[in-house]
């Protein structure tokens, strides 16, 4: 994870300001992210995978201002660009960890990921997600919005030539370009099937893709209450 970690704290200070341009959907993606993050509590506990600067904690903070926040990053320089963007909301404290292997204490009503998960192994992946299922409280919800790889070769590539076009033409400097592509080397995309079913192995139940928009998916499982079963 160091070379991730290098690449992420290089580009901290202006990861939010390019998002927009390297996510070409990236309104819906965030925006269905958010919508479909319904739980019963009024201020609920909110941990954020992968959070780095904090931008799908903000688009969830407008919809629960009084929710807690908990943001884990394995690039502390990401999470100094969210601490810069919260202030001093108390509501909000900040791990500096690789996530993958952290002990979780807590537990949660809502787990979210966006634009993260990609950088583990299958394996990583699938631990995850069932480590996610363990610290979410009964009805709690996961979402993860993240980048997919494409059902068959030829819609990888179809996907991965959409979006160098989209970018390309996106107004972003070369070298910004460029350092995206290196960063691109660093992903490790598993399909959209093989992560709903793995979803549904961790126990998760409602598990579905909400959204997507070529190699972006928003994936969605809930944490049954077993006394309503």
């Amino acid at each position: 994870m160091s070379e991730i970690q290098r690449k992420f704290d290089a580009i901290s200070k202006k990861y939010d300001e390019q998002r927009k341009k390297f996510i070409p959907c990236f309104d819906d993606f965030y925006g269905t992210a958010v919508s479909v993050a319904s739980v019963d509590a009024e201020n609920p506990s909110i941990l954020d995978i992968g959070a780095g600067t904090g931008l799908l904690s903000a688009f969830l903070m407008e919809r629960y201002p009084g929710a807690s926040f908990t943001l884990i990053d394995i690039s502390e320089k990401m999470l100094d660009v969210a601490k810069e963007r919260f202030g001093n909301n108390s509501n909000v404290k900040y791990i500096a960890a690789d996530y993958s292997k952290y002990d979780f204490v807590e537990k949660y009503d809502l787990v979210v990921s966006a634009v993260s998960i990609h950088h583990l192994e299958d394996e990583e992946k699938k631990e995850l997600y069932s480590k996610s299922y363990s610290i979410l409280k009964e009805n709690g919800v996961f979402i993860n919005a993240d980048q997919v790889h494409g059902e068959t070769p030829f819609i990888e590539n179809l996907n991965k030539t959409t979006w160098r076009q989209r970018i390309e033409s996106s107004g972003l400097s070369e070298e910004e370009i460029l350092a995206g592509y290196e960063r691109v080397k660093l992903d490790k995309d598993s399909s959209l099937a093989q992560q709903l079913d793995w979803l549904k192995e961790a126990g998760f139940c409602d598990v579905s893709c909400i959204y997507k928009y070529y190699q972006f998916a928003v994936m969605f499982g809930r944490k049954l209450d077993i006394n309503s079963i």
